[in-house]
Parts: C-alpha cells; sequence; structure tokens
C-alpha cells in the first residue's frame, strides 16, 4: 500500500530534523494525523511560523532573540568577560548553570578545513571589536573538545595574542558520577589537564 501524498510530505518533513531517521519519522507523523487534535496541530503549526519569522540572530553577540539586540548584551549588570561559545543552545547551558554572568560570542559553527569552514565563515571578526568597545578583560574559549572546537580556539587564542586581555579554555573531564574505565582518551586527557590541587 502507498501512502497518500500528503502523509509522504509529512513525513519527508519530519526526517529534515537531525537525528530523525525514515522509521521515527513516520511514527511521528501517523502520531500527528491520528492523535493529535484539530487545535493541537494548528497550534503547533503558528508556533513554527512564528518562530521562523521572529527569531534573529542578536547584533552584537550572535545569540537568538526576537529583538536587535539580546537581554543579555543589554544587561548592563554583566561583567565585562566574554565567554565564546559554538552555538546559541550553548549560551543556554550556561545560564541554566547560574554560574556565569558575563557577556557572550556565538560564533555560528567552528573552523573545519574539511568541509570547508574557514575563519572567514564563522562569526570571529566582531570579536576584537568587542574587547575594545566593550572594555573585556578576559575571554573564555568555551568551544567542544573535538579537532575542530580546538582548531577554533587556538586560532582565536592566537589572534587574540597582542589584544591585552586574558584568554583562558574551559576545562573538561570527566562527568560526575562517570567511570574511568568507560571515558575516551581525548576525555581522559583533558581530565588530567584540568586538574587542580586538593
Amino acid at each position: 500500500m502507498k501512502y497518500p501524498k500528503s502523509l509522504i510530505k509529512l513525513i519527508e518533513g519530519f526526517q529534515m530534523y537531525p537525528g530523525i531517521g525514515p522509521k521515527t519519522a513516520e511514527r511521528l507523523a501517523f502520531f500527528t494525523i491520528q492523535k493529535l487534535s484539530e487545535e493541537k496541530i494548528f497550534s503547533f503549526s503558528d508556533s513554527l511560523k512564528e518562530a521562523f519569522l521572529k527569531i534573529k540572530k542578536c547584533k552584537v553577540c550572535g545569540n537568538i532573540t526576537e529583538n536587535d539586540v539580546c537581554d543579555i548584551c543589554i544587561d548592563s549588570e554583566r561583567e565585562n568577560i566574554l565567554m565564546i561559545v559554538e552555538a546559541a543552545k550553548d549560551v543556554l547551558v550556561f545560564e541554566k548553570t547560574n554560574q556565569y554572568n558575563g557577556k557572550y560570542h556565538v560564533l555560528g559553527g567552528l573552523i573545519s578545513p574539511l568541509n570547508g569552514v574557514s575563519p572567514e565563515d564563522i562569526n570571529i571578526k566582531k570579536i576584537i571589536s568587542r574587547i575594545e568597545e566593550e572594555k573585556i578583560k578576559e575571554i573564555i574559549l568555551a568551544t567542544s573538545a573535538t579537532i575542530e572546537g580546538e582548531m577554533t580556539a587556538l586560532y582565536i587564542k592566537n589572534i587574540l595574542a597582542d589584544k591585552g586581555v586574558f584568554v583562558s579554555r574551559i576545562g573538561y573531564g570527566l562527568p560526575a558520577g562517570g567511570d574511568i574505565e568507560y571515558a575516551d582518551e581525548i576525555t581522559l586527557m583533558k581530565a588530567l589537564e584540568g586538574r587542580k590541587k586538593m
């Protein structure tokens, strides 16, 4: 039996999301048409449209916002520390900790020559002007512990070498409650590098 065209389009629509394969997309499509009320479907559809039309990048840091400048950038209580992250979702992760009260700079990607991503393709140029304009005293590099993340962090560290700003890197290591025997070599290496006196 062949699915109706509208159902096929819905399944293909769900497959656009990362981590959603054909089987999961099919389950989601069937759940949508068989279990959700018309009200919920139209509400979800409206939410998708509204998010697409309203959400944009902050002109200062590159974070997501509905305004020209995000709430974090206009907050005068924030410290003159700049945490550099790969994506807007990373900002939310750090904000949830309630341990950081500085500003952010979202790169929108990582340097990856194999994937054709150069420093010009991500939001690096603005960092230097922000250091001067916002009197930034420390840069925290918070890119992932992957080859691309390390490469990006090293590149940024090098371009900031003569800017008179303290540059640090977030620590990486074993997660709380994690067993050493299941950790990979990079995680263990980072755990050793990030050790501190007890």
